[in-house]
């Protein structure tokens, strides 16, 4: 029985399997309805800040204050865990809770804080 075929497909599959495990990104947030516009596409570990319609915060799924958020963000790029931090906002969500949730931010020292968008391009 010839085995090198079957070793290929075997190869085949697990490669397939170890490129879509890579591939995966773990959403830490609530659904929320992006505003849609061009943006980078983030991979990796990362803080996800979700602004749900009623401006209400989560941090990483769980509800928390704005002055919670920068508090344990900032805790946590003192211990060298300089994770990017996502702001996933909801399109109801007012402006002013994400530009001020950003400047806390960057107050506190975070350098990698960006809005999360749809990636789907402006509307029209």
């Amino acid at each position: 029985m010839e085995m090198t075929s079957l070793m290929d497909v075997m190869f085949l599959v697990l490669v397939f399997f170890i490129y879509c495990i890579f591939d995966m990104t773990v959403h830490k947030g609530a659904k929320v309805d992006l505003p849609n516009a061009a943006g980078a596409d983030e991979k990796g570990e990362r803080i996800v800040v979700t602004i749900l319609p009623d401006d209400s915060l989560q941090f990483n799924g769980q509800p928390m204050s704005k002055s919670d958020i920068v508090e344990r963000v900032a805790e946590l790029n003192r211990v060298h865990m300089d994770f990017p931090v996502l702001i996933s906002g909801d399109r109801r969500a007012s402006l002013g809770t994400g530009i001020e949730l950003l400047a806390e931010l960057k107050a506190a020292g975070v350098a990698r804080a960006s809005f999360q968008v749809s990636g789907k391009g402006p509307a029209k």
